[in-house]
């Protein structure tokens, strides 16, 4: 094992512990805080693999716009920013199935999802719109519909959560 996997597992773990910290915390800017943490150890573990861009683009969009898009939001609405029996839902067999699902979509993409997703460009014409697209429609399809349907999954989810119960 080498220093760079070793820094990798150490920004992956950095990573992991403080997305468990947003999703579990009491306070909604603490969870804001630990959000950033998140990125930035994401955006950490884009440099040890050499992608510098996707790191920087990391650090802007995410830091620099959404945290702080979020942390105007929690100002602006004067939502309660101590600590909040609110945001704890109870809900702990919906936790449990979405870490079951969670490890069964881990287990099913490590094991077969992305054997056959390759780049397999030629070098004369690397950055053309065309080839991007069809090494991305013809090889990256099935992560690429993952992603699409997980990003609709926390929509929808996100609406469910935000929306007030009526007693």
């Amino acid at each position: 094992m080498t220093a760079v996997d070793v820094v990798l597992l150490l920004l992956g773990a950095l990573a992991a512990g403080s997305g468990v910290l947003v999703v579990t915390t009491r306070r909604l800017v603490h969870a804001a805080l630990w959000l950033v943490v998140t990125f930035g150890a994401l955006a950490g573990m884009y440099l040890v693999m050499t992608a510098e861009l996707v790191a920087w683009v990391q650090v802007l969009i995410y830091v620099g716009a959404v945290v702080v898009l979020l942390l105007f939001g929690i100002m602006l609405t004067r939502a309660p920013t101590g600590r909040s029996d609110d945001l704890d839902s109870g809900n702990r067999p919906a936790a449990v199935v979405g870490g079951v699902v969670t490890c069964v979509l881990l287990v099913t993409l490590a094991g077969y999802g992305f054997s056959s997703a390759y780049a397999d460009l030629d070098t004369g014409r690397l950055g053309t719109a065309r080839a991007i697209g069809t090494v991305l429609f013809r090889s990256w399809v099935l992560p690429f519909e993952l992603l699409s349907v997980l990003l609709l999954a926390a929509l929808v989810s996100a609406i469910v959560l935000s929306r007030r119960r009526e007693s």
